[in-house]
């Protein structure tokens, strides 16, 4: 009788991993890991170093989000960018230039042009939600990725959506729903860059890769190295009202 109930207990936990695993649809794993990444706002202090054949700059930078749609981030260094702020309201985008006192705002057809020189678009940085509106969402395999089981989730434009990419392929781990690699093609499925999560590190309540690096495949020695020295999530003094063009310019580093 022992036996048997060890048995049972065994093939229910089994048939109830298994149905659990098999009920989530593949859009809702990318929905997951997009929202541990933002939590219902969030603030980080990071620095993203550029890497170039011949030369390299790094960029330190504070930054504040709420939801999906309201991102800020404000530069520190280096000395002649500080204070320099960009900001984004739903499916707008601004940068305030302290030096010339002067907001300007970037239109969407922008969004996939490099930010501050380097290989992440405008469109990374503001944690652009497109990646669950604009594609259909399918499971093509399994992988392993820094110890982690991992989707392999396959990300297609739906038709008529307004994105640059012909695929991209997210890896998300199965434990925790950490994005761990994301392949971006074009419209010839031609692999063009990839972008790496490291250094699992615990933030708050979450664990998330503590460095992104993107590399562009198609230029030699070209890729952007993006670290996380801190991250807080769900704070209570951050609300949609901070995102605004007034606070964008009286913004100070926290």
């Amino acid at each position: 009788m022992r036996a048997l109930f060890t048995l049972l207990t065994v093939l229910f936990v089994f048939s109830t991993n298994c149905f659990s695993q098999e009920t989530i649809s593949p859009k809702e794993i990318v929905e997951k890991s997009y929202d541990l990444s933002l939590g219902k706002s969030s603030f980080n202090r990071s620095t993203m170093t550029i890497t170039r054949p011949e030369w390299s700059r790094s960029i330190s930078m504070e930054a504040w989000s709420y939801g999906q749609d309201y991102y800020l981030v404000y530069i520190l260094e280096p000395a002649k960018e500080r204070g320099q702020v960009f900001l984004k309201r739903e499916t707008e985008m601004w940068n305030w230039l302290p030096a010339i006192n002067r907001t300007i705002k970037i239109p969407p057809s922008a969004m996939g042009q490099s930010w501050l020189g380097s290989d992440f678009t405008n469109r990374d940085l503001v944690k652009q939600k497109s990646i669950i509106t604009d594609y259909n969402h399918s499971i093509i395999g399994v992988d392993t990725l820094n110890g982690y089981e991992c989707y392999k989730v396959k990300l297609e434009p739906k038709p008529n959506a307004p994105v640059v990419w012909g695929q991209i392929n997210i890896y998300i781990s199965k434990k925790g729903y950490m994005t761990l690699k994301m392949e971006y093609l074009d419209d010839q499925l031609k692999m063009i860059k990839v972008q790496t999560g490291s250094k699992i590190k615990k933030f708050g309540d979450r664990f998330l890769p503590s460095v992104l690096t993107m590399t562009l495949l198609n230029k030699k020695g070209y890729n952007t190295k993006l670290v996380f020295d801190e991250l807080d999530f769900d704070l209570e003094d951050i609300t949609q009202s901070y995102f605004s063009l007034q606070n964008m310019k009286q913004i100070q580093p926290k």
